[in-house]
């Protein structure tokens, strides 16, 4: 019986021998897709990057999955697919079980943490000193003032805003504005990866509580108290 040679990437033991190799590589099942989510994309992206390998798609919550690079058979349907990324997640949290973070937050809350971050965050650096300066504010009981939830609130999950956030933005009733509404938004705002996850099970201390992000450096600007954040912003301004 004659075999056809498959093109794409296969998941081959290093030991196998010559004739299951052919017998792998012959049979089109055994092709594995790659898929890789990325930290902070929203519903619509994922469902497009989706939408490449299987039908009919449903909505991945944000909170039940990690941002991350998953392989699965090219015959996988997308209930198998959902099934084990949720099993992949919830095998991480089980890691931290007896960290103090996962103690006394919510699962749930934990990841609406880490999507903020994903929104705000440049870098790991940055990550880690707005990681803190969230637990800072939570724990003052301050009201986050984070600009990544106001343009959720606007572009309704889509971040589609083409143009600088304004004052009346900050202003508007929703419950995922944070300049409005103290403590956590109700749900995440993108998916999140394991870095950021890792970052906030770090629990980096600071005692940064206001941050603005200086276009000139490219960079977040921190301070610990307001005082020293209005005298960088006015500089900042100054200069522009």
């Amino acid at each position: 019986m004659n075999k056809f040679i498959h093109f794409g990437d296969f998941n081959i033991e290093s030991n196998v021998s010559a004739i299951n190799l052919l017998d792998i590589v012959s049979n089109p099942s055994n092709i594995i897709n790659r898929i890789t989510i990325i930290e902070g994309w929203s519903n619509k992206q994922l469902k497009f990057e989706l939408s490449k390998y299987f039908k009919n798609i449903k909505n991945i919550p944000y909170e039940d999955i990690i941002a991350d690079t998953y392989f699965f058979e090219k015959n996988s349907n997308f209930e198998t697919f959902m099934e084990n990324l949720i099993t992949i997640k919830s095998k991480y949290m089980n890691n931290f079980k007896d960290n103090i973070i996962y103690k006394k937050f919510t699962e749930n809350e934990i990841m609406i943490i880490g999507s903020i971050i994903e929104k705000e965050g440049l870098d790991r650096e940055d990550k880690k000193k707005i990681s803190s300066v969230i637990f800072n504010r939570l724990n003052k009981n301050m009201k986050l003032q984070i600009d990544a939830t106001v343009i959720y609130a606007i572009t309704k999950g889509q971040y589609n805003l083409k143009r600088k956030l304004l004052f009346k933005d900050l202003k508007i009733d929703h419950p995922f504005n944070t300049y409005i509404y103290n403590g956590l938004p109700p749900k995440p705002i993108s998916y999140v990866g394991k870095e950021t996850l890792d970052i906030i099970f770090e629990n980096y201390k600071t005692d940064f509580l206001f941050y603005f992000f200086n276009n000139s450096l490219n960079r977040h600007i921190f301070s610990k108290t307001y005082e020293e954040h209005k005298k960088k912003l006015n500089e900042y301004r100054s200069k522009k």
